[in-house]
C-alpha cells in the first residue's frame, strides 16, 4: 500500500519534470535568435539542444541523474535566460507610463 503511493508520487514528479522541460523548450523555440545575443546568453541552438535532450531523457531514459540534469537546465532557463530574453525583447511588465512610475503609481519625489 505504501509502496504504491510512493510509486504514484514518483510518477507525478517525473511527469512534472517532463512538462517543465517541454514548456521550456517551447518558450526557447518562440524567442528570437537575436534576443539571445542581445541578452548575452548562449545561442538559441544551444538552448534548443539542451532542452531537447532534457525532454528526450525524461521520455525515454530511466536514469534519475540525467533527468535531474534536465530539470536543472529547465530551471536555469526559466530563472536566468527567459527573464533576460523578455527584458531585451520588450516583454517586461510595464505597459506604458513614465520612467518614474513605481508599482503603485507615479513617484512624486517625496512631496
Amino acid at each position: 500500500m505504501l509502496l504504491e503511493g510512493f510509486n504514484s508520487f514518483l510518477g507525478l514528479i517525473y511527469t512534472a519534470m517532463l512538462v517543465l522541460a517541454v514548456i521550456a523548450l517551447v518558450m526557447a523555440l518562440m524567442a528570437r535568435e537575436d534576443a539571445y545575443r542581445a541578452a548575452d546568453k548562449q545561442k538559441k541552438s544551444f538552448w534548443l539542444i539542451i532542452l531537447g535532450v532534457a525532454v528526450a531523457v525524461n521520455l525515454w531514459v530511466p536514469f534519475l541523474f540525467l533527468q535531474l540534469a534536465g530539470l536543472i537546465a529547465s530551471i536555469v532557463f526559466f530563472v536566468d535566460v527567459r527573464p533576460a530574453l523578455k527584458a531585451v525583447s520588450g516583454g517586461g511588465r510595464r505597459r506604458g507610463g513614465s520612467s518614474s512610475d513605481g508599482p503603485y503609481g507615479p513617484y512624486n519625489g517625496g512631496r
